[in-house]
């Protein structure tokens, strides 16, 4: 079995001791940063669809969650000497109202490790505090919105029209979380939707 595919394997099974030592390994053995990123991307991205079967539950992501993030931190000096130029700024955070912070986490990592800078707002984010981030921060790519109350939903679709019509561009409104969908994303003016964390990473560098 390849190295690569070992790391995948870890980090899905959420080995968080063991997955440092064995992206090390991986990138001993000549294997480029890129593509060991790719592939904890990957088993997240097998981890989000057992969860969203049913078939785990958000202990067991949070844990593989943690393990990529040790995996991307021995990653992280290779990966800024291959010069990976930072694709611009995220801003992140859930919505007011709702307090949910743990999609919204493993979001905002899987975002960062497709190489945005992140800037996370945390929870119980009010629309006043994501349109003065925006001001703050030039080279704003995306700006990702979470939800996951059906009570929250209003809250999004205020915080993404006032977005919209703030007047501010150079990047795109991407929405997700449980009660979500596509059909709902578009009505309120938003410039995509992602079903779960991973999707929300190949989404963002779409985006872009």
């Amino acid at each position: 079995m390849s190295k690569i595919q070992e790391v995948k394997d870890l980090v899905a099974a959420g080995k968080t001791k063991l997955v440092p030592g064995k992206v090390q390994e991986a990138l001993d053995e000549g294997n480029a940063a890129t593509e060991i990123l790719a592939a904890m991307v990957e088993a997240m991205g097998v981890v989000g669809d057992k969860f969203s079967a049913g078939e785990i539950f958000v202990p067991e992501m949070l844990v593989a969650g943690k393990a990529m993030q040790k995996g991307v931190d021995v990653l992280k000096p290779a990966l800024a000497g291959a010069g990976s130029v930072s694709l611009g700024k995220c801003i992140i955070g859930t919505v007011a109202g709702d307090l949910h912070d743990i999609g919204k986490n493993l979001v905002a990592l899987m975002i960062e490790s497709a190489g945005f800078d992140v800037i996370d707002l945390g929870v119980d984010v009010p629309t006043a505090k994501f349109l003065e981030t925006i001001e703050a921060n030039s080279d704003v790519k995306v700006v990702a919105l979470s939800g996951l109350l059906t009570t929250t939903m209003p809250a999004m679709k205020e915080t993404v029209e006032s977005i919209k019509a703030s007047g501010k561009t150079g990047f795109k409104v991407l929405v997700g979380g449980a009660p979500i969908t596509p059909e709902f994303a578009a009505s309120i003016g938003a410039d995509a939707y992602a079903r779960d964390a991973g999707g929300a990473a190949i989404k963002a560098k779409e985006l872009i």
